[in-house]
């Protein structure tokens, strides 16, 4: 798709992290920008940044979970600008550290609303749109654990889920001769606030969930990977690259990646599930479970 300035790039999320470096690229690119997000205060922020960039904003305070926020955030659009060109259904949680097992069931709602639905609703709502405009262009982000397993139950399972989805909306533009494009972002380690975003964790849907050791543990040598990680200015790059170049698979980390066709390497042989031994960024495996067995012991003695 070739960008042009005066088009109109829609990105949830937007308030910080992969979300804001991706205004940033755009508004970089000419286009004007609508910043939808859940925090407030962030988003005003956000849009103060971008305005100085030189082209016009608009923010919609939107929970993507919610369809009805997110048909009020395409109206606004509309109205503001008079249609739109790109769309990125971005925004994400990281889950709560919670026991996905036994648990409340409360944790998976709040992370297959945000990860799964956020897109669901963006797309659908948003490609009538896009045809009636005369064309666009969709990314969704999803994540390495689209493709693998090991971070967490929800997580995973609502980033699989958004691959599919993605790769499910390109066939059918494809066959439907619809001039709108399609990409998926499948980043590793990226330099934000994911693994705190249970700071928004909903009112209507209870308490949080208290805290498991285990998934503690494992939530505090993340956070750590994350902070090493790759800056969101240089994933947003190559979003706006891969949406110049048409292309449909976005990986910014290849280590993550070789995980995955290993993975899926294992399928092909009909072998049982393994989790990887040495996730980049992260300590061996090994480690982490004497770790976690030393933790526990020190829980048991304490009691």
């Amino acid at each position: 798709m070739k960008l042009v300035r005066g088009q109109v790039a829609v990105i949830t999320g937007a308030a910080s992290g992969i979300g804001f470096a991706l205004a940033e690229a755009f508004a970089r690119q000419g286009l004007n920008i609508v910043l939808a997000d859940v925090q407030d205060d962030a988003l005003a922020t956000a849009e103060r940044k971008i305005a100085a960039l030189g082209v016009e904003t608009l923010t919609v305070r939107t929970d993507v979970s919610k369809v009805e926020q997110v048909e009020a955030l395409a109206t606004a659009t509309i109205e503001r600008f008079g249609g739109v060109h790109v769309v990125c259904n971005n925004a994400g949680v990281g889950g709560v550290s919670g026991d996905p097992w036994t648990g409340p069931l409360a944790a998976w709602e709040w992370v297959v609303g945000v990860n799964f639905w956020g897109v669901v609703h963006g797309v659908r709502t948003f490609l009538p749109h896009l045809v009636m405009g005369g064309g666009g262009y969709i990314v969704n982000t999803a994540s390495i654990a689209g493709l693998m397993t090991g971070f967490s139950p929800p997580y995973d399972a609502t980033k699989h889920a958004v691959v599919a989805v993605t790769d499910n909306l390109f066939s059918a533009m494809r066959e439907a001769g619809l001039p709108v494009g399609v990409s998926v972002l499948c980043p590793g380690w990226v330099r934000t606030g994911i693994i705190d975003s249970d700071r928004n964790w909903p009112s209507e849907l209870g308490n949080k969930p208290e805290v498991d050791p285990a998934l503690n543990l494992m939530r505090d040598h993340a956070r750590r990977a994350i902070d090493e990680g790759m800056t969101p200015a240089a994933v947003a790059d190559m979003v706006v690259d891969a949406v110049e170049q048409d292309r449909f698979w976005i990986f910014p980390h290849q280590d993550f990646l070789d995980l995955a066709i290993a993975r899926w390497g294992r399928i092909s042989e009909r072998l049982d599930p393994e989790p990887p031994q040495q996730m980049p960024g992260m300590p061996p495996r090994a480690e982490m479970l004497d770790q976690l067995r030393r933790a526990m012991d020190a829980m048991t003695q304490g009691d």
